[in-house]
């Protein structure tokens, strides 16, 4: 710790405390003898080398400019925003004074006000990133190591994915209630896909640079504004629409399942006013996003393959919007294009 502090002139140590809000995220809230700062241990193998968190902090800062509230990192003494220890890569922020929002806790004005933040996102980082399908010099291919964006989810390789994880499901022991909930909505599922199968969408629309991981965890709230937008990681060339539909199902869904479509009609109405985007590339976002969860099981992955149990509590909810977005498509559809 002394020798990193040291690298950005930081002072020494006075307290460190984990971080742990989210699933991937790894820092450290850091008290020092010159202020207080959020530490970040860069760590996903796909995102976690220099060029690629210099790439997020460039594009952070420059977004400061606009008015984008952010927290860009902060320079070392050799001018550098990321310092290499022990082969790890480390990144040193201000500590911003906030707490996390759900969709639930906004107004309709504050859903506006948050599509409208995310509208500006995407059409800030049009400006000051690089253009789409260019690769920045010296540095990755922003969209190498994920799988393409354009290709929808086969469901012949769903029901085989069904079908491994009801046998993990069968094989556990002891069984318990979420055993009895997993086995329920594989099922349900299944029978969904068979009779949707013929929907699965085409390549996707209009690709630009996004955030990649926008959801509740990952934006601060000062009062009833939004203080920084964090977590910068997934920062690449993706569909833009998609990402809006993507966090809408994120921050509006209900504990039971249904999305809150009067919380997002405003916040689409003001994402496609800030971002430029049309109605039809909402609804098109819309499908996207609809077979996207249909075909998805990384919770259950998480939970069977790996033994990762941090993302049960949210799989009542996923699941259960999967099968309400199924029955009120054309309800969705509206609040996001209307």
């Amino acid at each position: 710790m002394g020798a990193l502090l040291r690298q950005y002139r930081a002072g020494s140590a006075l307290a460190c405390e984990p971080v742990d809000q989210g699933l991937l995220n790894r820092g450290w809230r850091l008290c020092t003898t010159r202020g207080r700062f959020f530490l970040k241990h860069h760590f996903d193998p796909e995102t976690a080398t220099p060029a690629a968190i210099g790439r997020q902090h460039r594009a952070t800062r420059r977004l400061a400019g606009l008015g984008v509230p952010v927290a860009p990192a902060l320079p070392g003494r050799d001018g550098r925003t990321v310092v290499v220890i022990g082969g790890h890569c480390y990144a040193l922020h201000p500590w911003i004074e906030g707490r996390h929002r759900h969709g639930g806790q906004l107004t309709e004005a504050q859903c506006g006000r948050l599509g409208a933040l995310l509208g500006a996102v995407h059409a800030g980082l049009e400006r000051v990133m690089p253009a789409r399908g260019a690769r920045p010099r010296g540095g990755p291919d922003p969209a190498a190591g994920v799988p393409d964006a354009g290709v929808s989810a086969d469901p012949a390789d769903t029901f085989a994915l069904i079908d491994d994880l009801l046998g993990r499901v069968r094989r556990h022991r002891p069984a318990d209630s979420f055993d009895a909930l997993a086995r329920h909505r594989l099922l349900e599922r299944r029978a969904l896909l068979e009779r949707h199968a013929g929907r699965r969408p085409p390549r996707g629309g209009a690709v630009g640079w996004v955030h990649g991981d926008f959801h509740p965890f990952n934006l601060l709230y000062r009062g009833d504004a939004p203080a920084a937008i964090v977590d910068w990681d997934r920062l690449g060339l993706r569909p833009r629409a998609e990402e809006a539909v993507r966090a809408a199902a994120i921050f509006f869904v209900r504990p039971t399942g249904p999305l809150d479509l009067l919380r997002v009609r405003a916040y689409a109405r003001a994402y496609r006013r800030t971002a430029g985007a049309t109605p039809s590339q909402l609804e098109a976002a819309v499908h996207r996003v609809w077979w996207e969860r249909l075909n998805d099981f990384w919770m259950l992955r998480w939970h069977y393959e790996r033994g990762d149990r941090r993302a049960d509590p949210q799989f009542p909810a996923a699941s259960a919007l999967a099968v309400w977005w199924t029955r009120e498509y054309d309800a969705v559809c509206e609040a996001f294009t209307g």
